[in-house]
């Protein structure tokens, strides 16, 4: 079913069990719901009905605590499943809290348009206000903005003048959600432009295990396509070896037809692309998904996704 379809029933679902519910039911603690969000955040495949109660719960602390985090969390959720305007909803309801990184969000919306309205003036005045403080994430964006010159002239020059000297700050960052990953795949571009090859291998390297365990507590879809861009980089600049290779490494493989076959506590697990038009789709277990980025995001073991359990996954063979 289409998520905005899925979002509607709840919508629906929601206005229906208010309508039913007494004045007793519809009472809710902050206590109770700060432990219905905890207990979201421990699940991995939440079902829909896990979705409405947690959407309730935030909405409710929102109401009771007015805290620009909570508001920044639930917006973050409706960012990651792709309700834009809901996240510019909370994003903006955080802003009036003058909180930075409402403002990072907020720059973000605008930069890729994700309402349906690019505006790069807004992005840039957002990312600005941030860069002046020192957040690494803001200065890589803005950076972004010289090199593909939104809103600024464009600028190669500057551009990998605020990556240079952005690199020195993060490299030893170790929080798997700083943007480690983000500065140093951008960095191996450049030094892959100055034929500079083996520092660029071990960037993107070192920015793969980085971006992994991040991706292991968050598999939003930004961060699976940094991973992809990453993987289709790398192997531009090395060969494959279908003898030794990982979970992320099958983002190459399955640009193309390949079966493949890994192991997870003992039992074997196959998947196969296929080619359908110009990508391939991809079959896990007998289940069918329309590319390889629906499989990186959706492809499950039971209930465990795939990136939250990629280091107990072994064996892997090309057949």
């Amino acid at each position: 079913m289409p998520r905005k379809n899925q979002w509607l029933i709840l919508q629906l679902i929601s206005v229906m069990r208010v309508a039913d519910m007494t004045s007793e039911e519809q009472n809710m603690t902050v206590k109770e719901a700060k432990k219905i969000v905890e207990s979201f955040d421990e699940n991995h495949n939440p079902s829909e009905e896990e979705v409405f109660m947690f959407t309730e719960a935030m909405t409710f602390l929102i109401q009771e605590n007015h805290d620009p985090r909570d508001m920044m969390y639930l917006g973050g959720y409706y960012y990651e499943i792709k309700h834009f305007d809901l996240a510019l909803k909370y994003y903006e309801m955080a802003a009036t809290f003058d909180y930075d990184p409402a403002y990072e969000c907020l720059g973000y919306i605008w930069y890729y348009g994700r309402t349906g309205e690019r505006n790069y003036k807004k992005a840039f005045e957002y990312f600005s206000k941030l860069m002046k403080k020192g957040d690494p994430v803001s200065t890589y964006k803005i950076a972004d903005m010289y090199k593909n010159g939104y809103f600024v002239d464009k600028d190669q020059a500057k551009y990998e003048q605020i990556i240079e000297e952005l690199y020195p700050k993060v490299k030893d960052m170790k929080n798997v959600f700083d943007p480690v990953p983000e500065v140093f795949t951008r960095l191996a571009r450049i030094r892959t432009s100055q034929g500079k090859t083996e520092e660029a291998v071990n960037l993107y390297l070192y920015a793969k295990n980085f971006l992994a365990q991040r991706i292991k507590y968050n598999a939003f879809f930004g961060n699976l396509n940094i991973m992809k861009w990453l993987i289709d980089d790398l192997y531009k600049l090395i060969e494959f070896d279908e003898d030794f290779f990982d979970f992320f490494d099958m983002y190459y493989l399955l640009r193309s037809p390949h079966k493949i076959s890994f192991i997870y506590e003992e039992e074997e697990h196959k998947l196969e692309s296929v080619m359908e038009g110009d990508e391939c789709n991809v079959c896990f277990d007998g289940k069918w998904f329309h590319s390889r980025d629906d499989f990186f995001k959706d492809g499950c073991i039971g209930n465990m996704k795939l990136t939250a359990i990629y280091e107990d996954l072994y064996g892997f063979e090309v057949e």
